[in-house]
């Protein structure tokens, strides 16, 4: 997870890039690996016993929407 923490970190700053098309490209990366890693945030929480209401509680969205972007996978 450290990795991903990293590249996040980098791709949030170069969005900041004074060329528009490099920061455009930026925080596309930055919103794909954003989603990547709740996805893979959710499961362990599952796998650790957390309710689907705690998972959206904490994700600030309903149970219905967390549970129909993860819950049928």
């Amino acid at each position: 997870m450290t990795g991903e923490v990293d590249d996040m970190l980098k791709l949030a700053r170069a969005t900041g890039d004074d060329d528009p098309r490099a920061a455009l490209a930026a925080a596309r990366e930055l919103r794909r690996t954003a989603d990547r890693t709740e996805a893979a945030v959710v499961r362990r929480a599952r796998v650790q016993g957390l309710a689907w209401a705690e998972i959206a509680e904490q994700l600030g969205v309903s149970r219905q929407a967390v549970h129909k972007k993860y819950g049928r996978r």
